[in-house]
């Protein structure tokens, strides 16, 4: 009876142990279909910046919704940094919840992606406004100056002091691109229009935005160009106080990376005013989607480079133009053919806006 007993339990193991062998074959083809999972990590601005980090979430969120993802592990989902020492461990938490595609969203996140890629070879990972050598990133640019170009049309064509202001954030390459651009379309409709240059030495401090264009306003600058992330929120602000207290005053803001016509209403003398002249958008959210869906496909650009211009509609004044006179917009798209067929060549650097200007004499 003990030898049928044992060989009944025997032939229970054996069995079960079959059914657990096809449940794992099971399970590693439904792994194979594991559904595909993406998250970022923003720079110190956060996903509520109104600008640079919000168009990436918005692109991320659009393209979970069109595939089917739940926000979360698994799904898609994004980490926030609240300064430069969060970078590497929220790249590293997103590393072990096992997303398919992992972002770092900014160029001052360079050195972090740089250093978990190298650390993590079997992970993809993707990188926004720079560039890092390694197999398993892909790194996202854009040509900010050649849309930083038409706004500086916009600007150069619509100021009434010739007088016109642009705050950056920090004094980096990235930010010369913007400066040099918009110098550059300014200075190409308008000779006797000067531009004041000045960086806030952050990407997250309003009130110093607020300070600057305070300052710039009361020199009789008309229009701001910033591209300072949430800095920037402060001239808007400002602008705002300002139309408050004389609504008819014609000033400016020139918003960035998104349309941030939103950020510029405002009430004054019983009528609803507008501050913001346009926004150059730098479609982040496009490339965000644009490289996720690439990946997705199992066509990850690992080890290239994407820069994304006006050709591809990466740059570009925003759609909501109402405080823009027909007659500029018509400029504006003049200009846009001839960057695109080569015509014109936008400077990046202070060095290439001087050669520019040289050629307009």
């Amino acid at each position: 009876m003990k030898k049928r007993r044992f060989g009944l339990a025997l032939s229970l193991v054996l069995a079960a142990g079959t059914l657990l062998s096809a449940c794992a074959n099971n399970g590693d083809k439904a792994g194979d279909k594991k559904g595909f999972s993406v998250a970022m990590v923003t720079d110190v601005g956060g996903i509520d910046d109104k600008s640079f980090n919000q168009s990436a979430w918005e692109g991320l969120q659009k393209f979970g919704e069109d595939n089917g993802l739940k926000k979360g592990r698994g799904g898609y989902d994004y980490l926030q940094s609240q300064s430069d020492s969060d970078y590497a461990t929220n790249l590293n938490k997103l590393v072990r919840s096992d997303y398919d595609l992992i972002y770092g969203i900014g160029y001052l996140m360079a050195d972090a992606v740089g250093q978990i890629a190298e650390q993590k070879p079997k992970g993809k990972f993707a990188i926004v406004d720079s560039v890092v050598n390694k197999p398993n990133v892909a790194s996202i640019t854009f040509k900010e100056n050649e849309g930083s170009f038409l706004v500086g049309v916009v600007a150069g064509l619509t100021t009434k002091t010739n007088k016109i202001g642009f705050i950056g954030g920090m004094e980096i390459p990235l930010i010369e691109k913007f400066e040099s651009g918009f110098r550059a379309g300014v200075k190409a409709v308008n000779p006797k229009a000067k531009v004041e240059v000045q960086y806030a030495g952050a990407f997250d401090q309003a009130d110093k935005g607020k300070a600057i264009a305070s300052s710039m306003y009361a020199s009789g600058v008309d229009i701001i160009y910033h591209a300072a992330g949430a800095t920037g929120n402060g001239v808007f602000s400002e602008a705002k106080d300002l139309k408050t207290k004389d609504p008819n005053r014609e000033i400016w803001v020139i918003g960035v990376d998104k349309d941030q016509a939103p950020e510029g209403v405002v009430k004054a003398g019983g009528k609803t005013y507008n501050v913001t002249l346009t926004s150059m958008v730098k479609r982040v959210d496009v490339a965000v989607y644009d490289v996720a869906k690439k990946t997705k496909e199992g066509d990850f650009p690992g080890g290239k480079t994407i820069e994304y211009g006006l050709p591809e509609n990466g740059v570009g004044i925003a759609p909501t133009q109402d405080n823009i006179k027909p007659e500029v917009l018509k400029a504006v798209d003049e200009w846009k053919q001839k960057i695109i067929k080569g015509e014109v060549k936008v400077p990046k650097t202070r060095e290439e806006y001087k050669q520019f200007e040289a050629t307009l004499k």
